[in-house]
């Protein structure tokens, strides 16, 4: 099956007269404590059955027997039909993308789920990403074995799905060499062409300069045109205003070890590296970064500065400006400093007001008594505007509901990838499943899974999982989580990034 799969660097584009036929629709599958291969054909059953429901089809029956699940139909139903005509969705239309995750207990045996899923999707481009955890519907499921499948119906819509080899070998290394390449080779390999619409990337963090890859990959996009591209909200949404197709994605989370990630795109699996699939054409990809800051203090200019470290703000030693803000905290936000300090650096500095959506956040990672000085992950140069923030459960949980309502003002989407820093969850948040609700919220009425006490367990037990009420959505918990703020594309942390896929 992985043989019949294209090639990293593949694409599939060009409304055919069948594809134009077909209604766009995606489906998400998720299942918990299973061994991979039965966990990998629970996820990709029900991601089929909810991609058949999404283009008027009828829906899969799956009843649980005897500890494990059995298809209860008479070889009539959707998946019976797609097994026989290769990954038809209730007969009406092929699966032309999988986006899979699959939890570190699946790593081993990664081969097993990969043919799991082609065997019951047949999908045309399969890219697949190792993570801490994974989620879908309404369920995040930490600590336990996961396999989360998104299957999309895209008709006309180019998909072009690439590697790291297909990248320059110095990419995000040199940036030497990076300022004097072609832009344009490097936008043709990551399929950052014509009516771009969206890329989704995943990579390993021991093997990838994903920070210096993402501004080049962000300079590429400006050979696309905008129009269309679809809406991109900051952390408090900024403008809505059309934006270039945005780049999205994450970093793997399974391991902590250098080769303990597993990655793949088309049948090819490699433990380093990146892969990633790019869209273009007939689709709308808005994307949400939810940073989840509340800025404390004023707006401070960078007067001196080398590299990550700032050396002066407003003329005056910037340990000592810092110090003096944290002291005029009230005890509550001083609490909060256990959590760490953060910086928010605002990225745009023609703008005539600053709002949070303006702000790239990054961590204090350390101050220096002998030159007066702060530390900050990231690089700063003079002029530049900052603000001090912290971090929150509470704010976090009221930054993602104020951009899920804004979101919610626009059409219900077709479907949603959702990438969440793995140090939310239950280790930010009271409650589980916080980031998926959120989300789901927006669009619908989250009582039914709320008073699915059972589903959760369900999930844990091997039955395919389905929302009560929801759209399509799928994802994981990664160690960086890539996004845009303002027209940049940054590598976040402690973040949500989503792109919810629309009809045009």
């Amino acid at each position: 099956m992985l043989a019949e799969m294209h090639h990293a660097g593949s694409i599939s584009k060009g409304p055919t007269d069948r594809a134009a036929a077909r209604p766009m629709g995606m489906g998400a599958g998720l299942s918990g404590e299973r061994a991979t291969a039965v966990a990998a054909q629970e996820a990709a059953e029900r991601a089929l059955s909810e991609l058949g429901l999404s283009l008027g089809a009828t829906p899969i029956t799956i009843e649980q027997r005897g500890g494990g699940n059995r298809r209860e139909d008479d070889g009539s139903s959707p998946a019976s039909a797609s097994s026989r005509s290769g990954g038809s969705a209730g007969g009406t239309g092929d699966v032309d993308l999988a986006i899979v995750a699959i939890s570190p207990h699946h790593v081993p045996s990664v081969g097993e789920a990969l043919d799991a899923i082609g065997r019951v999707l047949s999908p045309k481009n399969i890219m697949l990403v190792s993570a801490e955890a994974v989620l879908g519907g309404f369920l995040e499921l930490e600590g336990v074995p996961g396999i989360s499948v998104m299957a999309a119906s895209l008709p006309g819509v180019g998909i072009h799905a690439f590697s790291s080899d297909d990248l320059p070998l110095t990419l995000g290394v040199d940036e030497e060499a990076d300022a004097k390449g072609d832009l344009a080779e490097i936008a043709e390999a990551a399929g950052i062409t014509g009516q771009h619409r969206c890329t989704i990337l995943a990579a390993d963090p021991f093997s990838v300069p994903i920070t210096g890859i993402l501004p080049v990959l962000s300079r590429a996009r400006s050979l696309c045109s905008p129009e269309g591209a679809g809406r991109s909200g900051g952390t408090s949404g900024q403008d809505d205003v059309t934006r270039r197709g945005p780049i999205v994605g994450g970093v793997a989370s399974a391991a902590m070890r250098s080769g303990g990630n597993v990655l793949a795109v088309n049948g090819k699996v490699r433990r380093q590296g990146l892969v990633g699939v790019s869209l273009s054409g007939p689709i709308r990809a808005d994307a949400v970064v939810s940073q989840g800051c509340r800025a404390i203090g004023p707006n401070m200019i960078v007067t001196s500065a080398k590299q990550n470290i700032i050396l002066s703000l407003g003329g005056r030693p910037a340990l000592t400006v810092i110090r003096e803000q944290i002291e005029q905290l009230p005890e509550e936000h001083r609490q909060l400093l256990s959590r760490g300090l953060m910086l928010g650096r605002v990225v745009d500095e023609y703008r005539d007001r600053f709002g949070p959506g303006d702000y790239l956040i990054r961590a204090v990672t350390k101050v220096s008594p002998e030159d007066n000085a702060i530390m900050v992950a990231d690089q700063f140069r003079v002029g530049q505007t900052v603000r001090l923030h912290l971090r929150d459960a509470q704010t976090a949980e009221r930054d993602l509901a104020m951009l899920m309502d804004m979101q919610a003002l626009d059409q219900r989407p077709v479907g949603g990838l959702l990438i969440t820093c793995n140090g939310r969850g239950t280790r930010l948040f009271s409650k589980p499943n916080h980031d998926v609700t959120a989300i789901q919220r927006a669009f619908f009425d989250t009582s039914g899974p709320e008073q699915d006490q059972a589903g959760e367990q369900r999930a844990k037990g091997g039955k395919i999982i389905r929302p009560v009420m929801g759209f399509p959505l799928s994802g994981y918990f990664a160690a960086g989580e890539i996004g845009p703020v303002g027209d940049g594309v940054f590598l976040h942390g402690h973040t949500a990034c989503a792109v919810l896929f629309r009809r045009v």
